[in-house]
């Protein structure tokens, strides 16, 4: 079962509907119980890095993830600010973030006065290394809303990259932690297949990709 976890920020029935496409069974819940014994979990998110954070401890849900994704070694995967809360902090205020992944999340800062920010819309993502969760997705677009993305502090965490002024990690992957910047709920074909390669893979597969 995955698990997508409810702490007031997401679209989380857009998600659950994606993944009933690919053939996945889902449940949406902020019960800590079981976000504990989840299969497999999304952390969803759309919204402000501080408030998200808040909203997990308010629910009590960090410990539980934690718990579940350090010393169970869930399988989890970040979307958009769900992948943010997973570095050490943001410049969008002060709140500490879960770090489970050793990067931080910062705001764009462009120089061509053309782009402006947040970034919106379609984009290109190339995936620079082999993972199961990049399975047959050649040039895949998705769809993209936000002013702040992951600078990580290790670069073999980093999964795939797109360009906007600038190239930024668009995904990433450590051990059972991955995380994606864009929308897969809103990115049709590209997103459905990343969500079907998600519910599809293994802790061995994880493991030996990373």
């Amino acid at each position: 079962m995955i698990v997508i976890v409810d702490y007031g920020m997401g679209n989380l029935a857009s998600i659950a509907n994606m993944l009933k496409k690919a053939g996945a069974a889902t449940t949406i819940t902020s019960d800590a119980a079981t976000i504990r014994a989840a299969g497999k979990l999304i952390l969803p998110g759309v919204g402000a890095f501080e408030s998200g954070m808040r909203n997990l401890a308010e629910r009590g849900l960090i410990e539980p993830l934690n718990d579940a994704v350090l010393n169970r070694r869930v399988p989890v995967i970040g979307l958009c600010l769900g992948m943010q809360l997973m570095t050490r902090h943001s410049e969008e205020g002060t709140a500490a973030g879960l770090g489970w992944i050793d990067a931080e999340t910062r705001r764009f800062r462009v120089a061509d006065q053309s782009l402006k920010v947040p970034h919106m819309g379609w984009n290109t993502m190339r995936f620079v290394k082999e993972h199961p969760l990049a399975d047959a997705l050649d040039n895949p677009r998705f769809y993209f809303v936000h002013s702040y993305h992951l600078v990580c502090n290790d670069e073999s965490d980093v999964l795939g990259k797109t360009h906007y002024g600038y190239e930024f990690a668009a995904s990433v992957a450590h051990d059972n932690i991955l995380g994606v910047q864009f929308h897969p709920e809103k990115s049709h074909r590209f997103g459905l297949q990343l969500l079907k390669n998600f519910a599809a893979m293994d802790v061995a597969a994880i493991a030996k990709a990373s």
